[in-house]
């Protein structure tokens, strides 16, 4: 049976057979892009482009750690104008990789570089509009003569382009709509969308082809959604222009990798994609390798197991909404996902071992503190600890194990499939039981659709596990069944670097569409670190790895970075950083860095670290506070969209920072 999806929701090939989705081929220099071809990697020179040395030997460095694509930035004449000494440089070094000029508000820089390199990026938001956050109601008469003006704008660019042979990418950013998107669509994917089709038309008016699309958003929610909603805007009105994927200011660490990989890795799963940027707060040579890690993984994926198609879809993939669940003890309903911590290998041996996952025991006042990334639950297997859990920690025992426990009162059992229907010893609370999309058929479905006691264990071992997972929520909605599910997958010899990458992709890209109650990964080993790189990152964590820290923190905390970056469980305080470019005006790995361990205990703030204006505050819209470079040793700082305080010298404004977050109450002194 094929997959006969609703036209109105329709955004890929398949959302259960893996096929990438195929768009025109836009030459780009000597590596075309989008096609049959392969999904390309590049990233962005953080030098200034003034410093002809220094952008060169980046660039260098960027394409022997697997960048296909090198972009520069150009603010302004001069630094279009010197792109043709670094092209000519890294060609007579025999580096031929194509060159990406990186455009804001600029046109005339645009116009000059475009004569030059194989690509040029504009960004509708700034290139021409403005974004003042301004609310302005335009009449129809109104707008259509904005968009003349930028017709009359942009149009020169599009015949440079085309008399060039320069192929050009049209970049919407969640936080840069221009006052006049954002009056008619509001701060939405689909103003997002035709932010980007409005510069589209005007290429398409004049003939010229060479386009590649992006909608970048800090929030992997939003972008996700805004590359669905770009494909089937695409589809109805002819067009079929290649993706570069991305989620922007990700931050850097583990956060970053993180949050890109639930953006990117969600679009990937569905074939969605011809370019990857991994945007780190980190030297960019360092971005590239996780880029292909995400990527390879696809390698082989058309050989997975065969899944049902889906010929309805029973939910909004353009509109995030929770799938609606009953409470079963403290899982499901309102409640927030939880997080299992599984220890069945090695048990708990003492409290160190508690200690790791966030519950510390004081053995003074026989007291246990509890850490906001603490798990809900714990998995035991048949490993009883010798020692009494804190309150509020529960262990699930498999089923034969829990049935032969005189105190039941603090843990659970989980039942395979088959012995739950067989078994006579339950819970009267809480009972897990786990099955993959064969065992949780419509015998089960319906024995379990009105017991309040069900919490669904939903696994997994296809090598397509993410959509084989999504087609059983699917029967869920479908068969108007509302049991609260936790998502588990397994994991066997892992790397760490692929632990983040992986668990992120495969959590989170359901449950950015709504699904889940709860998480699991269980890793039967996580192998020595690659030797790819030596970035802060990974020397970071050979670092942990030397203190021995245990899997099951590594696990733990990752888990807890996967629901903060899904935006379903906040549990610690949230960094909005680009990942620096020639535009910056500090250092902003040390600065974010600075600024994290002065208030990495505010629970749930959104902190935005941006090091120019054209990064600052469209980007940051979705942050509580700014931390803007506004010029050489200058900063501005913002209470959400606000300037609050203007040119402060570079080493008072963290202080000055903190000062604000003081004003309004959400200070809280660190432990």
């Amino acid at each position: 049976m094929t997959e006969l999806i609703k036209d109105a929701k329709r955004y890929c090939n398949s959302l259960t057979k893996y096929s990438r989705y195929k768009t025109r081929e836009v030459n780009i220099g000597d590596i075309p892009l989008g096609g049959s071809n392969p999904i390309r990697i590049q990233s962005m020179t953080t030098t200034d482009t003034m410093d002809t040395k220094a952008t060169v030997e980046q660039t260098i460095r960027m394409v022997e750690s697997g960048c296909e694509y090198v972009r520069i930035t150009a603010p302004s004449k001069l630094e279009a104008q010197n792109l043709e000494l670094i092209k000519k440089e890294l060609r007579s070094r025999g580096y031929n990789v194509p060159l990406i000029a990186d455009i804001h508000f600029t046109p005339n820089a645009a116009e000059i570089a475009a004569r030059i390199v194989e690509k040029v990026r504009v960004n509708p938001g700034n290139y021409i509009d403005r974004k003042k956050f301004q609310t302005i109601e335009y009449t129809d008469i109104e707008y259509n003569s904005e968009l003349e003006k930028i017709r009359e704008r942009f149009s020169p660019l599009v015949k440079i382009c085309k008399e060039y042979g320069t192929a050009m990418r049209i970049g919407t950013n969640h936080g840069s709509l221009s006052d006049r998107i954002m009056s008619r669509y509001g701060d939405t994917p689909l103003g997002m969308v035709e932010s980007a089709l409005e510069f589209v038309r005007i290429c398409e008016e004049n003939n010229y082809y060479s386009i590649v699309l992006s909608m970048k958003s800090s929030n992997p929610q939003i972008m996700v959604q805004a590359y669905r909603l770009l494909i089937q805007k695409m589809e109805a009105e002819g067009m079929n222009y290649p993706l570069h994927i991305g989620v922007t200011e990700a931050g850097g660490g583990e956060d970053g990798r993180i949050k890109s990989a639930l953006g990117i890795g969600t679009l990937l799963e569905d074939g969605i994609g011809d370019t990857v940027r991994v945007s780190l707060t980190e030297d960019p040579e360092f971005e590239a390798p996780v880029a292909i890690q995400l990527v390879s993984r696809y390698n082989e994926r058309g050989k997975h197991q065969q899944i049902k198609p889906v010929e309805v879809i029973p939910y909004d993939p353009f509109n995030y909404k929770r799938r609606q669940t009953f409470s079963v003890y403290n899982i499901g309903g309102q409640n927030v996902p939880r997080v299992i911590t599984d220890f069945g290998q090695s048990g708990i041996k003492g409290y160190n071992d508690l200690s790791a996952v966030g519950y510390y025991y004081d053995p003074t006042p026989d007291k246990w503190n509890i850490s906001d990334g603490a798990p809900d639950f714990i998995y035991l297997g048949i490993n009883e600890p010798s020692f009494e859990l804190p309150n509020g920690l529960r262990a699930i025992y498999d089923y034969k194990f829990w049935a032969d426990k005189k105190n039941k009162s603090d843990s659970f059992p989980l039942f395979p499939v088959n012995e739950f229907i067989k078994s006579g010893d339950k819970s009267q609370i809480l009972n897990f039981v786990a099955g993959n999309i064969n065992s949780l058929n419509d015998g089960f479905l319906n024995l379990v659709k009105n017991d309040k006691t069900v919490v669904i264990v939903l696994e997994t071992d296809n090598l397509h596990g993410m959509p084989e997972q999504r087609r059983v929520f699917i029967d869920l909605l479908l068969k108007d069944i509302h049991n609260p599910v936790i998502i588990k997958r397994n994991y066997d010899n892992i790397n760490f670097d692929e632990l983040r990458l992986f668990t992120a992709t495969d959590l989170g890209g359901l449950l950015i569409e709504g699904f889940g109650d709860g998480v699991w990964a269980d890793v039967s080993n996580i192998t020595e670190l690659t030797k790819e790189s030596e970035s802060d990152e990974n020397i970071l964590v050979k670092n942990l790895v030397k203190s021995k820290e245990t899997k099951e923190k590594v696990i733990n905390r990752v888990l807890f970075g996967i629901l903060q970056a899904a935006r379903t469980r906040i549990s610690k305080t949230e960094y909005i950083a680009c990942p620096s470019c020639g535009r910056t005006l500090f250092d902003l790995q040390e600065t974010t860095e600075r600024i994290r361990k002065r208030t990495e205990q505010l629970k749930g703030v959104k902190i935005a670290i941006m090091g120019c204006i054209v990064n600052g505050p469209g980007e940051m819209a979705d942050a509580d506070y700014g931390y803007v470079g506004s010029g050489i040793g200058k900063i501005n700082l913002y209470r959400g969209k606000e300037i609050v305080r203007r040119n402060i010298a570079t080493e008072y404004a963290v202080d000055n920072l903190i000062d604000i977050i003081k004003e309004d109450n959400n200070w809280i002194d660190p432990k």
